[in-house]
């Protein structure tokens, strides 16, 4: 598993940087000699329509087999074109890709994220029992699970534009639960877990609820896999913010 800090690292090595013919695939640059790895869409573990109502299979079939599949391409062509850039000494064109390697690869990380963090409506993984040790973390933190609820719910509401909401644990040990925001595909960083995330881009929802933003966010709570929240809250995943 490649995190998103392996391709800052990549990033941060380039000066200079060894280039070596191995690394190279006829004309092109090839990122796994390059020690980077190559992106692949993940499949999901459901079906297109299992979280309907609630998200419709239309929506999901968009969602994660175009918008995800495109940050994914987009990302390894990034990637490579960074590593062409660095050979070529081109240094205004390395600094223009690392933009879009963080909005692609974030896209990339959020993306997988939210996938593995929902489940279909009525399962096991979607129900509170699950989660016991997180409810309680939540309950001392919030004061209860409805108004943890409504607090999460509003920061979705009030993200101006395109964003995601995240439930995270700070990093370190004995690190409290927040609530927190990201703009554009940003991913959660600094060492938080993410605990789970909801996808605020009009892609997401648009299809089903139109402009009833407050409606999708309503019954996203109807899929969401406290089983996987539970094993990221106590370090059981073995995700942690990686692809």
């Amino acid at each position: 598993m490649v995190s998103l800090n392996t391709v800052w690292q990549y990033l941060a090595l380039q000066s200079p940087l060894q280039l070596h013919s191995t690394m190279m695939s006829g004309d092109s640059f090839n990122l796994i000699k390059m020690g980077v790895t190559t992106f692949a869409l993940p499949a999901l573990p459901y079906a297109y329509d299992a979280l309907e109502p609630h998200i419709s299979a239309q929506i999901m079939e968009l969602h994660h087999g175009k918008h995800h599949q495109t940050y994914v391409t987009n990302l390894n062509k990034a990637l490579e074109s960074h590593i062409a850039a660095v050979a070529a000494g081109d240094v205004a064109a390395q600094i223009a890709l690392q933009q879009v390697i963080k909005f692609n690869g974030g896209g990339h990380i959020n993306h997988s994220l939210f996938w593995q963090n929902l489940a279909p409506a009525g399962s096991d993984e979607t129900k509170l029992e699950q989660a016991k040790e997180l409810v309680a973390a939540i309950e001392r933190t919030w004061g209860g699970f409805d108004t943890f609820k409504n607090a999460f719910s509003t920061a979705l509401l009030e993200i101006q534009g395109s964003g995601w909401g995240w439930l995270t644990r700070e990093a370190g040990s004995g690190g409290g639960l927040r609530i927190v925001t990201t703009k554009d595909q940003d991913p959660v960083v600094g060492g938080d877990v993410v605990i789970f995330g909801v996808d605020m881009w009009e892609h997401a929802y648009y299809l089903q609820y139109m402009n009833g933003k407050a409606a999708y966010v309503e019954n996203i709570w109807n899929v969401i896999n406290w089983k996987t929240a539970e094993d990221r809250f106590l370090g059981r995943s073995e995700e942690k913010n990686e692809l």
